[in-house]
């Protein structure tokens, strides 16, 4: 088979043959059909991830789109010729989803939206996971709950944004004045951050209380910001990019909570991993009921051109999430 290889860190991948693997115990052999690329992609080829723990050489890729080609032993609630979606490798030394065929666990997987094709479906797996952890694991929404989403136009916001909907919350999301249209579609109330002052949006929208639920997509300053708006004592706020240093004192001011995102542990473990099948049998509920819909990048992208599938994601140009088409149906 084909797959796309990083030889070394700071490389560009290379397209080589590679022998087809075979499906262990609790395995399907899947036909990849379509692979997402995160910016995770980009800063393991730059080796700038530690926390992936991916040595060389690697096959890179973590999101896919698929058909069961084959099973293995106790994967039994997959058939030959299932369509099937996960985040299934990449990391950790599993071998990754931009090669032909890969051997997954089983438990990552759900069955693939039917109202969504291949490529779209490629596109969600690893940022709706992250919004599904932060907003149904770490967080108990309830209907009429104020959710506020840092970052609401990007890669896993505009999706928390269509989550927090779908959980019955009403929904803000800040973002760039030219993001605001993007907010907006999806169904929350855009917040201006480069005019708007965290005190003013949370006067404006919440009446000075702080909202119920604040989901940091963006890190640094932005995580300090929420622990300033989120509500007194019941509040919660919960970061994907909860890395750098804080204070803390403003939350405690609040008496309110805080947990953290860190999608990749069930890859990395092996433990729990049907947490993030469970996770994209919802995605697949709502996008075959209409309620969650990926943004993709308009460009077409293969093995043939992937460096501009990685530079689209490296210089931030993208103009959503880059799928590269892997397999032909």
């Amino acid at each position: 088979m084909r797959a796309a290889v990083l030889t070394e860190f700071g490389a560009p991948l290379q397209i080589l043959e590679t022998e087809v693997p075979s499906p262990g115990p609790g395995q399907v052999l899947v036909r990849v059909m379509a692979s997402g690329v995160n910016p995770l992609d980009t800063k393991i080829q730059r080796g700038e991830a530690a926390h992936a723990r991916t040595a060389v050489p690697a096959v890179l890729g973590i999101d896919m789109a698929g058909v069961v080609e084959s099973v293995g032993d106790g994967a039994g609630e997959y058939r030959p010729g299932d369509e099937v979606f996960g985040m299934t490798g990449g990391v950790g030394g599993i071998q990754g989803t931009l090669a032909e065929f890969a051997a997954v666990d089983s438990q990552l997987l759900a069955p693939k939206p039917r109202a969504l094709s291949m490529v779209e479906s490629a596109a969600l797996p690893l940022a709706f996971i992250t919004a599904w952890e932060a907003l149904v694991c770490h967080t108990h929404i309830r209907d009429g709950a104020l959710v506020l989403v840092h970052g609401g136009a990007g890669g896993v916001g505009h999706l928390a944004v269509q989550l927090a909907r779908y959980l019955g919350a009403k929904v803000f999301a800040t973002g760039s004045p030219a993001s605001q249209e993007i907010i907006a579609a999806g169904g929350a109330v855009g917040i201006d951050y480069t005019t708007t002052t965290v005190p003013e949006y949370v006067a404006e929208h919440t009446a000075g209380d702080g909202f119920d639920v604040v989901f940091d997509t963006v890190g640094g300053a932005t995580l300090d910001d929420s622990f300033a708006a989120v509500k007194r004592y019941t509040g919660h706020v919960v970061s994907a990019l909860g890395w750098g240093t804080h204070s803390l004192a403003p939350l405690s001011f609040r008496a309110a909570t805080y947990s953290g995102v860190f999608t990749l542990l069930p890859l990395l473990t092996g433990q729990h991993r049907e947490r993030h099948g469970r996770a994209l049998q919802l995605a697949t509920e709502m996008a075959d009921s209409g309620q969650l819909v990926p943004r993709l990048d308009p460009g077409t992208y293969t093995f043939a051109n992937l460096h501009e599938a990685y530079a689209a994601v490296e210089s931030h140009s993208a103009k959503g999430k880059v799928v590269v088409q892997v397999g032909s149906s």
